[in-house]
């Protein structure tokens, strides 16, 4: 049976490497027909799709209305050229199999608060991708196409140990359902970009259950974005996303440090974190050398509730609310299992994951506090 094992070993590894390069082709694919259609760019519309393509959309009257590709693509010839008209597209979803594949696309118009799913067919002729078929459905919808990065692990042990680790899933859902359900647009950044661990899923809350059923969030959470992939100039905010992992990978990671302080730098975009994920702030430092910090209050899972002695805290590179201190920030905490948030300035911090939603609530609040403001 070992003879087996290698070649079988090998195959696997083709397999994934064949499905990761159908999925950047089929995102090219994708990606050229968002930009095309949100910048009147027709030779991009054109490559996207397959030249006898159709698109199945919709009459006022509910009738099928069955649109060529080159009708649809003279409607953007009357517009100008490389001007953005407002459409905001996000890929929710893509599945491929062999050398055809099924995507999904969101696409906001802001202005009209109007967000349209749009639903494609794709195949690979030769060996290019195309849409070849498309079709949509539009509702009303609050979505104002701002954004808020979520910062997460791929660390799945806690240091070089053999000891599992995760993003604690109950904080990622509870700040990810009340940004959405205030308008705005996620997106995941994390070090090695792709899939993370979870961890601390309860299934018997429903707000969990329903996002751990959703295709489309799940899909995010299996493609992270590297953080070369992040322009910060797209964000209003950053949070760091806690559990074991977020000791590891990221707050030593220069390529996160970078974008988070452009954000909050030069966009006066807000830093926060809740409970673990606090260890992401410790090392940030500002233009002039000090330490993010420095002069601040902080909230955060603190040291005293750790298990010292415990194997998971031997691996722990440093301690959160010791270097906080050391580095002239006043660390505050209440009793476990309690609500706290710390607010100073643009930084807002968390203790655990019973805080997550009211982090996110008060970053919503400020933010369309100086939205109203200008």
């Amino acid at each position: 049976m070992k003879r087996f094992l290698l070649p079988t070993i090998l195959l696997f590894f083709a397999n994934v490497t064949f499905s990761q390069n159908n999925e950047s082709q089929i995102k090219t694919a994708l990606m050229n027909y968002i930009n095309g259609t949100s910048y009147n760019e027709t030779k991009l519309i054109d490559q996207a799709f397959y030249p006898e393509a159709n698109l199945y959309l919709t009459k006022d009257d509910n009738e099928p209305w069955i649109v060529p590709i080159s009708e649809y693509t003279s409607w953007f010839k009357k517009a100008k050229k490389g001007q953005f008209n407002g459409r905001i597209g996000n890929i929710l979803y893509i599945e491929d199999f062999n050398t055809i594949a099924l995507a999904k696309a969101e696409i906001l118009n802001p202005d009209k608060n109007i967000t349209y799913i749009d639903m494609f067919l794709l195949k690979k002729i030769q060996n290019e991708w195309k849409i070849i078929s498309k079709t949509a459905d539009s509702e009303a919808s609050n979505l104002s196409g701002d954004r808020i990065l979520f910062i997460v692990s791929n660390a799945h042990y806690y240091g070089d140990s053999e000891l599992p680790t995760g993003n604690s899933y109950s904080e990622i859902v509870n700040a990810y359902d009340t940004f959405k359900k205030a308008g705005y647009i996620i997106d995941f950044v994390s070090p090695e970009g792709g899939s993370i661990p979870l961890a601390y899923i309860n299934t018997t809350d429903s707000v969990q259950k329903a996002y751990l059923y959703n295709s489309d969030f799940m899909f995010s959470l299996k493609h992270t974005k590297k953080p070369d992939e992040i322009n910060p100039e797209d964000y209003k905010a950053v949070h760091y996303i806690g559990g074991g992992s977020a000791m590891f990978g990221v707050p030593e990671n220069t390529g996160i440090q970078k974008i988070v302080m452009t954000i909050y730098e030069e966009q006066e975009g807000i830093i926060s974190s809740v409970c673990h994920g606090t260890a992401g702030i410790v090392h940030l430092k500002t233009k002039n050398g000090k330490y993010l910090v420095n002069g601040k209050t902080v909230n955060g899972y603190p040291d005293a509730f750790e298990r010292e002695g415990a194997e998971y805290f031997k691996q722990f590179p440093f301690l959160i609310t010791k270097t906080i201190e050391e580095r002239g920030g006043t660390f505050t905490y209440s009793p476990r299992n309690s609500i706290h948030v710390e607010e100073d300035g643009n930084l807002i911090t968390g203790q655990n994951y019973l805080s997550s939603k009211h982090v996110a609530l008060r970053i919503i609040e400020k933010l369309e506090s100086k939205y109203n403001d200008l």
